[in-house]
């Protein structure tokens, strides 16, 4: 029996790392790990996005405005708005992408391919 290989944890930025949790043909699903002063700058995509915090306090800034998020808050970014985050506190963050983060799905292909 093959075992599954598990995604490789990807840093994103200095204190952020993904690493993706599932993906299908209209969804991408990842786990993001993002140390306490870590920041993310102010970037867009095409999918829509849902933020949901595991564990931990945030400051997302959407459009300019910041948005404090903690434990259990969720929250909907539509495609190509302008968003970047502020770390409070060490969080992981479950976020939910449509469609697929092929742009990471290509990464991890890259990284597992580069470990054998």
């Amino acid at each position: 029996m093959e075992m599954k290989q598990e995604n490789p944890t990807i840093e994103i930025c200095p204190g952020i790392t993904r690493r993706t949790v599932a993906h299908g043909k209209t969804m991408y699903q990842m786990m993001a790990t993002l140390a306490a002063g870590s920041t993310m700058p102010p970037h867009s995509h095409p999918q829509e996005q849902i933020v949901h915090i595991l564990e931990g306090r945030m400051r997302l800034i959407v459009d300019g405005v910041p948005r404090e998020l903690s434990t259990g808050d969720s929250f909907y970014l539509a495609s190509n708005v302008p968003h970047g985050v502020e770390t409070i506190l060490p969080t992981r963050v479950l976020d939910t992408f449509s469609p697929p983060r092929d742009d990471y799905l290509a990464i991890d292909e890259q990284r597992m391919a580069g470990d054998q």
